[in-house]
């Protein structure tokens, strides 16, 4: 078993198991009945996306592609997940890795300039078993 770090919206891989939305917003003109059926998410737990000043600050790096900005939101989504519930959360799914068959997401197109390539640090550093 393992995790996952997936693109929300995009079909499902083979045994992906649980799919959980790390986002701020569900998706835009979706009913909340289709969510997991156009493959968006099963859960939503916006527990372990930024807060709505961090993700501006990472839609602004994802536009400007500064190396600068991009760090000044790593730094600041980071340190929100070192607060104690997120970090409990980030336990929780590391844990949940090595039995169970998991999908953590969000919606950006890049993920080198979007937080789930901080998640997947961020669960990596607490031993989570991530799938390529």
């Amino acid at each position: 078993m393992s995790i996952r770090i997936v693109r929300l919206g995009t079909p499902r891989a083979p045994g992906e198991g649980l799919r959980i939305g790390t986002v701020r917003r569900p998706p835009r003109g979706v009913p909340k009945t289709e969510f997991a059926a156009q493959d968006w998410y099963d859960v939503w737990y916006p527990n372990l996306a930024p807060s709505a000043d961090t993700m501006k600050l990472g839609q602004e790096a994802q536009a400007t592609q500064e190396p600068a900005q991009w760090n000044a939101f790593a730094r600041k989504y980071k340190s929100e997940m070192a607060e104690a519930d997120a970090s409990r959360s980030l336990d929780l799914l590391a844990a949940l890795s090595h039995s169970a068959a998991l999908a953590v997401g969000c919606y950006c197109e890049d993920e080198s300039r979007c937080h789930r390539s901080l998640l997947r640090g961020l669960l990596a550093e607490r031993g989570a078993d991530i799938a390529d």
